[in-house]
């Protein structure tokens, strides 16, 4: 999940009924026949978790702690996940999947490192569980035993620190203890478990391009999604669930506001875009809390801007990196529209030539949509959790502004889709927290450090009781 455009968990949102989430029954028509079945599935949970699946977890949980350190000692970056897919493939192969690498193909062409497993145990629906695999450029200082020390480099060419700082080492380890189960649980379920190693979740094109290379076209179309994510401010050995919008869409936006170069002692000379850029940053502060309805939420950050070679010389252009956040596909439309005048209007007033005129790029890659669980799927996952859990260990939570791609396997919710939060920290220190208000070390923090045992155990004991309900 993403901060800057990826996912840290930001300061929790007051919930509104601004974003009504309807449940959307549509599907491609080649399942129409197989509507009245799903829609009596998403409404009823009958099977019961199986009576050895809490011992059995257990008796996974050495090796699924072995796993876990090793994927936490050898993070990739997006694109470059090249030894984490070819272990976590390796490893499903070894529990009875047919296996699939190299799945996906970038909008440049380039082959993705996503996998596919694929399960089959008779007649029945056929459940999508993802898992992501990418780590971020981030030095580590946790100082843990397990802790990465690995340095690569970056898709600007820079030399960098990678970290497992967003936990999709503990996803693709729950993936793993899931699919030992359900493999080893067979007589109670049936249907086609199909689980994704998706790559490139931090740069946001990794569900698009196993999308793209026909995903669902070779592997067959998902009845029902369900994905979890590892979460700092829900106590370890919990969950957390809500229906309707959890995350938000993230758009990335880049501005080039362009002048007209001169020596530094000669402004006069020139039209200078590092003032007109410092001019529209500020600006740009104001579209959401002037422009906005406030009851909607937004968030704009410009989180980089780049300019300049040397300090007597006035550059050309100034370039800025902008992520966009919302939950309405409306209002992103309408903040775009306000970047575009905002940033023609700083530099007509600085009497920049029009065909010196700001250039605004929407990015076609790095755009994912609002991740919006289907509520009668949510409310059938929270009846199984607590079911499983014990009511006390499934908590509400709000909405986020944080993004995820994982809301491209719905197909713009055709397809029923769920995620939900993975407790992963210490209960005690969530308690303290939330007293004092001082926030713990979460994703893409350095200190990020999962508690994994227990969270672990609840991911994989959780994903296959959901599992299991739903394959019936």
């Amino acid at each position: 999940m993403r901060k800057n455009a990826q996912c840290a968990i930001p300061a929790l949102l007051r919930e509104s009924s601004v974003f009504p989430v309807k449940y959307n029954p549509r599907m491609p028509a080649f399942r129409f026949a197989f509507l009245p079945l799903l829609s009596l599935a998403v409404a009823t949970a009958s099977a019961q978790p199986p009576a050895d699946l809490k011992s059995s977890v257990e008796a996974q949980l050495p090796s699924l702690t072995d796993t876990y350190k090793d994927f936490h000692r050898n993070p990739e970056l997006s694109h470059h996940e090249e030894r984490t897919s070819a272990k976590l493939a390796a490893d499903l192969r070894q529990l009875g999947y047919t296996v699939t690498e190299h799945v996906g193909v970038y909008q440049d062409g380039s082959k993705a490192f996503g996998i596919v497993a694929v399960l089959e145990n008779g007649k029945g629906p056929r459940l999508l569980l993802r898992a992501d695999m990418d780590a971020l450029p981030v030095e580590e200082k946790t100082g843990l035993d397990y802790a990465s020390h690995v340095h690569s480099v970056n898709a600007e060419g820079q030399p960098t620190s990678v970290m497992h700082a967003c936990g999709h080492d503990i996803h693709m380890t729950v993936l793993l203890g899931t699919a030992k189960e359900m493999a080893e649980h067979k007589s109670q379920w049936h249907g086609t478990l199909v689980l994704v190693g998706q790559p490139s979740e931090e740069t946001i094109d990794g569900a698009r391009a196993m999308l793209a290379d026909h995903l669902y076209e070779r592997f067959g179309t998902p009845d029902f999604v369900l994905a979890e994510h590892d979460n700092a401010i829900v106590p370890a050995g919990s969950i957390g669930i809500k229906p309707g919008p959890l995350l938000a869409s993230s758009t990335s936006i880049d501005v080039v506001m362009r002048g007209i170069g001169t020596h530094g002692s000669r402004p006069e000379g020139g039209k200078d875009p590092i003032l007109a850029a410092a001019e529209f940053v500020l600006l740009a502060q104001s579209i959401v809390s002037r422009q906005i309805d406030p009851q909607q939420p937004a968030v704009l950050t410009v989180g980089t801007i780049h300019g300049g070679l040397k300090r007597n010389i006035i550059s050309e252009e100034v370039t800025m990196g902008l992520t966009l956040r919302t939950y309405s596909t409306a209002i992103r439309d309408q903040i775009i529209a306000a970047i575009r005048r905002t940033a023609e209007g700083v530099a007509i007033s600085y009497g920049i030539p029009a065909d010196r005129m700001p250039i605004v790029t929407v990015s076609k890659s790095e755009i994912t949509p609002p991740t919006l669980n289907d509520p009668p799927f949510a409310s059938r996952i929270r009846g199984i959790a607590e079911k499983t859990l014990g009511p006390d260990h499934v908590q509400d939570v709000l909405p986020v502004m944080g993004s995820e791609d994982v809301g491209l396997f719905s197909l713009d919710a055709k397809i029923p889709t769920v995620m939900f939060w993975l407790g992963a920290s210490d209960p005690a220190k969530v308690a303290e927290s939330l007293k004092t208000g001082v926030q713990l070390p979460g994703p893409h923090s350095p200190l990020f450090a999962p508690v994994y045992e227990p969270t672990i155990r609840t991911g994989v004991t959780a994903m296959t009781a959901m599992a299991i309900d739903i394959l019936q």
